[in-house]
């Protein structure tokens, strides 16, 4: 087994993972608590993003291991692969670079950050209300496009592995 191979089971593992996390957040999650009233919303996702905000080891580990694996993988590649499958591996990790990890850098963590200082105690219902839709749409919203490519990218690696 070469050092291609293994990047490219562990891309396909990892990115896997983290597919499974997005798909859950977009389909169980996200949708458990929207019908909670403004403040217990805030709160409820405030508790779930807290567990990841404090570097729960494992999720750090498959989420930045993903990035190094499927980068390993495509750079990899390109000495081992024909070029079908050399394109299809780097079409699947540049769609996981700039449509699943850069949302998430740049718009899914900015916003749990802003959602993270929300104090509804402290907060009237009106402005509870506020923060809440300023962050609902456009998180789930970029959480479903983070969600869709994230499964594209392991359909992907399933061919690419499938193929050689």
């Amino acid at each position: 087994m070469t050092m291609f191979d293994v990047s490219l089971i562990l891309a396909l593992f990892l990115c896997s993972l983290v597919a499974g996390f997005l798909f859950a957040f977009a389909v169980v999650a996200m949708p458990g608590i929207k019908s909670l009233e403004n403040a217990e919303y805030i709160r409820a996702f405030q508790a779930m993003d807290g567990v990841i905000q404090n570097n729960q080891p494992f999720f750090v580990v498959v989420w930045l291991g993903s990035i190094v694996a499927i980068i390993a993988a495509a750079v990899l590649g390109l000495f081992h692969l024909d070029a079908a499958n050399k394109a299809l591996l780097l079409a699947a990790a540049a769609a996981y670079m700039l449509a699943v990890q850069m949302p998430t850098f740049r718009i899914n963590i900015p916003l749990n950050n802003q959602i993270q200082s929300v104090d509804t105690a402290s907060l009237s219902e009106a402005a509870t209300r506020e923060a809440r839709q300023v962050f609902e749409p456009r998180w789930n919203r970029w959480n479903n496009v983070r969600t869709v490519v994230a499964c594209f990218v392991v359909a992907s690696l399933i061919v690419v592995l499938y193929r050689m």
